[in-house]
């Protein structure tokens, strides 16, 4: 059941959403080579409990970390740790979210650790961009289509490839609501976006074939070609005047 959030539960998600946000740049700031994928999860949760929210994503499912921190064939579900040192030339998805007064952020973003190669910078950048394509057809009278159609074409066109196993999500009062939010689909079809509808809008795109693989960890998801990956959202509400994004700082 898909659950529409009044003005006033839109503007409590935005300060979840601003937590969650901050948690994310704080996270990504620390993304250097030699640095632990431990040390980045406990700034990201540290920044969330000083900021009297709670870590939405530990504990959820068994996950045990604040952030998934996934790195260059890693889609996404990467498990923090710290013995995991990121190296020259990574990419680095960080994924979190923070629960604030009963309601939830959720963001995710891919950083650089130093200099990256021109193809993982164009990877990282059309997965950026094609998020933005995505939200700007996040409008009331549309379709989840229009959200999907738009990124997979402007990946795809790019020479990218849409993972279709996993999608966004409707966030709420729990990390994932409905609907589904593909990042993949036909404009026109499925289902009419509403005002009041908050969801998570988050391209995971790779750089060679759309397959993944899960490890045995139960958890970490990876490119089944061991191609990179890259892994950008936000969480939107869809309103008569149009997308507002409620994960920003």
């Amino acid at each position: 059941m898909i659950v529409l959030k009044t003005n006033g539960e839109i503007k409590a998600m935005q300060e979840a959403g601003k937590i969650a946000a901050g948690a994310l740049r704080a996270a990504g700031e620390a993304v250097e080579p030699g640095v632990s994928t431990e040390t980045v999860n406990r700034i990201a949760e540290e920044y969330i409990r000083k900021h009297g929210a709670i870590p939405t994503f530990k504990g959820y499912s068994g996950f045990p970390a604040a952030s998934c921190i996934s790195i260059n064939d890693e889609v996404i579900h990467g498990i923090p740790s710290k013995n995991r040192i990121i190296q020259p030339g990574d990419i680095v998805s960080i994924d979190t979210g923070a629960t604030f007064k009963g309601y939830v952020g959720d963001n995710a973003a891919t950083f650089a650790a130093g200099e990256i190669s021109p193809e993982a910078q164009r990877l990282c950048d059309t997965t950026r961009e094609s998020l933005y394509e995505g939200i700007k057809m996040a409008v009331a009278g549309g379709r989840l289509g229009d959200i999907g159609s738009t990124i997979q074409r402007y990946c795809e066109e790019r020479g990218f490839s849409v993972v279709r196993e996993y999608t966004g999500h409707g966030v709420g009062r729990v990390m994932h609501e409905d609907p589904s939010v593909p990042n993949y689909g036909t404009p026109g079809r499925g289902v009419r976006l509403l005002p009041g509808m908050t969801i998570a809008i988050e391209p995971m795109i790779n750089q060679g074939v759309a397959g993944i693989r899960q490890l045995p960890d139960g958890w970490t998801v990876k490119t089944k070609d061991g191609k990179l990956s890259a892994h950008f959202e936000h969480t939107v509400a869809i309103t008569s005047n149009g997308p507002i994004i409620l994960t920003m700082v």
